[in-house]
């Protein structure tokens, strides 16, 4: 058993019968009136982000877990196909567990969360940033770097990025998972 002095980002805990992941938490003292923790948690199984607030103190029944790596090999329209680096063996799962799938390109190497009790896949950690290539945007130009002004961006997984105006097709950029948002261009 967990409280909620435990809660971080990543933790499984078991709540409402089901199996959820905290993404977001923060702890709250108000000037009058007890503690709080005000949490975002998605589920596992079928991804859906709820918000939600425990008082502070309170047990939760959180799930054990461990941490494989895993390389996506591929899609199959309704299964993401995974590969584990450590034994070859090979697991499947559903668009739900995965937080930003179209940012997932063949090779890439992610983190799978599995339940230690029935070896079930739980979610799919992407690393904090990948390094794609845009197959698709307007002529970028020359001296367009003064502004904050940003036009979409079709990357080679398919994804749409809203990126600077100076990029052009061809580019390599880094794009952050969590946000889904430009970082920087990759100079080689």
């Amino acid at each position: 058993m967990a409280t909620t002095s435990d809660i971080r980002n990543g933790l499984c805990i078991r709540y409402n019968n089901d199996i959820y992941k905290i993404i977001e938490f923060l702890h709250v003292k108000p000037g009058k009136g007890p503690a709080f923790v005000r949490t975002k948690l998605k589920s596992v199984t079928n991804g859906k982000v709820v918000d939600n607030t425990f008082p502070s103190g309170r047990k939760l029944d959180d799930v054990r877990v461990e941490t494989h790596k895993f390389q996506y090999l591929y899609n199959d329209g309704e299964f993401y196909h995974f590969m584990n680096e450590q034994d070859y063996s090979q697991i499947r799962l559903l668009e739900a567990a995965l937080d930003t799938p179209e940012l997932m390109k063949e090779g890439e190497v992610v983190t799978i969360i599995i339940n230690s009790e029935d070896s079930m896949p739980l979610s799919v950690e992407m690393p904090a940033s990948v390094i794609l290539e845009i197959t698709h945007t307007e002529p970028g130009v020359k001296g367009n770097t003064a502004t904050n002004a940003t036009k979409p961006a079709t990357v080679e997984t398919g994804a749409t990025i809203n990126v600077p105006l100076f990029i052009n097709e061809g580019d390599k950029i880094k794009i952050d998972t969590a946000k889904k948002a430009y970082q920087e261009r990759i100079k080689e």
